[in-house]
């Protein structure tokens, strides 16, 4: 059974070509959704800053459902990466706090920048977000 994040973004292009493409289409997305939660914080829309965290997470989820730990270390790795970010994606809800939500933006440029040098992608960049 795939999870909605998936279903989401595999709705949103014609095709997905590869699983890479995917992957990368993932953390583009948590990017895109955490410069919404960080306007709507700023803006105090709780509905809107709760919707899209609660997005964040969601992908977070599908990737490290997703990952096989039998493929070495870097699984692991990222396993504990994502679960941290959903923490912080807590206490960014909870506390209103935009370093938190800098924080999972941060992260996510590294690991889109680490994909894409592990994959031979080369994309034109992420998404554009306020810093």
């Amino acid at each position: 059974m795939q999870s909605s994040a998936y279903n989401s973004y595999n709705s949103t292009s014609l095709s997905v070509d590869n699983q890479e493409k995917l992957v990368l289409m993932l953390y583009e997305g948590i990017l895109r959704f955490a410069a919404r939660a960080k306007k709507a914080m700023q803006e105090k829309n709780v509905q809107e800053k709760v919707m899209f965290i609660n997005k964040i997470s969601a992908i977070f989820i599908e990737l490290s459902s997703s990952l096989d730990l039998n493929q070495g270390q870097i699984a692991h790795y990222l396993k504990g990466l994502y679960a941290r970010e959903i923490t912080r994606l807590i206490e960014a809800n909870i506390k209103n706090d935009v370093d938190a939500i800098d924080e999972v933006i941060r992260v996510t440029r590294g690991l889109i920048s680490a994909w894409n040098d592990a994959t031979g992608t080369n994309t034109q960049g992420a998404p554009d977000v306020d810093r």
